[in-house]
């Protein structure tokens, strides 16, 4: 009897602890895609406990734009660690900074989620990437991409259905016509064109994409070869980064083809999934373009799909469900698993684009 009770409360505890919202601190404001959280602080799963910025003018700008309690504000990541107390950290900084993030995280046990890529190199990566085993936290990374339903559906037709057989091409577009000409803030473009705290220019910027979304297709493979071209076409919009980029792949038996643009006149980010028996076409709609069979099959057909349910729809209620264990995140878009392949992709892209010349990995 007292066997079946213990039982039954450490049960209710579990579901208790399950239900509770995590306790979640922003790391750094200068990266725009901050507007996320700050335009709803609201989502399932999480109470946003603090924002640490050492930019104070900056913090208390953006906290009287979307009325915001300065009580929530923090000089540093060391402060709010110490007073909010939070479980899990989305970092909004630069991305040569994501390493000092886990570095102070980590063996705090305190989880992370930093925004795309990973890391600015793969040494940085492979730091975050022991800290991270070694403390048992979890390290995910946020895409925009990753909340796009076609992608998951893309993903299912191909290694569950096999709906178009071997994958042996993809072909990844994202870009725009620049930062600058989209109007970014100044604090983002500050470091968003600095190669050594970005790591590079259109090439990190929209090339993890690509990086991303091929190494989870292809279950975590590692690719054979990488080879990347840039170009400065704007030298006096960016005269330190690379503005346009093209990478490509090789597997065994497949390609990955990345084009990343800040010169495009369209905002763009799309995938095309070519398969032995039929292709795929996928953007951000819930509309994709398949055509399967021989060459005398049908003409493709447009496939509606559905949206997203929660909490993979959205990057904070996500991050929150995996730190409670209620997803398991190890094979998703997000994942240190896929990322650390995604990161030894851009990485030796980095490196071939600079040496002019494909760097074969072992």
């Amino acid at each position: 009897m007292k066997k079946t009770i213990l039982f039954l409360l450490i049960t209710i505890q579990f579901a208790f602890a399950q239900d509770k919202v995590v306790r979640m601190g922003i790391v750094g404001m200068t990266h725009d895609h901050v507007f996320q959280i700050l335009n709803n602080v609201k989502h399932d799963g999480v109470e946003v406990v603090g924002f640490a910025e050492p930019d104070k003018a900056l913090a208390m700008k953006y906290f009287a734009k979307y009325k915001l309690p300065e009580s929530l504000w923090y000089a540093s990541l060391d402060e709010m660690l110490e007073k909010a107390k939070p479980e899990a950290v989305c970092d909004f900084r630069s991305i040569i900074e994501h390493l000092e993030t886990v570095q102070k995280c980590a063996p705090k046990g305190v989880h992370v989620m930093v925004e795309k890529p990973l890391a600015v190199n793969l040494a940085a990566a492979k730091q975050m990437e022991t800290l991270a085993k070694k403390h048992n936290i979890q390290l995910l990374t946020n895409y925009e991409t990753t909340w796009y339903a076609s992608n998951h559906e893309a993903y299912k037709m191909i290694n569950e259905d096999h709906a178009i057989g071997d994958i042996r091409k993809i072909v990844i577009h994202d870009g725009h016509s620049g930062p600058k000409e989209i109007g970014v803030t100044k604090t983002f473009m500050d470091w968003l064109g600095d190669p050594v705290k970005n790591g590079g220019g259109a090439i990190i910027d929209f090339g993890c994409y690509g990086a991303d979304i091929m190494s989870w297709i292809m279950k975590g493979e590692r690719p054979t070869s990488v080879t990347a071209i840039t170009q400065t076409i704007k030298p006096d919009m960016y005269p330190k980064v690379d503005d346009e980029a093209t990478i490509i792949v090789t597997y065994p038996k497949a390609q990955g083809i990345f084009q990343a643009s800040w010169n495009w006149p369209f905002d763009r980010k799309d995938a095309e999934f070519y398969g032995k028996t039929g292709y795929i076409i996928a953007d951000r709609s819930l509309q994709m373009r398949v055509r399967k069979g021989n060459r005398n099959a049908p003409p493709e057909e447009k496939v509606e799909i559905k949206p997203l349910a929660s909490p993979m729809n959205d990057p904070f209620s996500y991050f929150a469900a995996v730190v409670r264990g209620k997803v398991k995140s190890e094979n998703d878009l997000g994942s240190l698993k896929i990322n650390m392949v995604a990161m030894e992709i851009l990485d030796a892209a980095v490196k071939s684009s600079k040496a002019r010349k494909t760097i074969e990995l072992k």
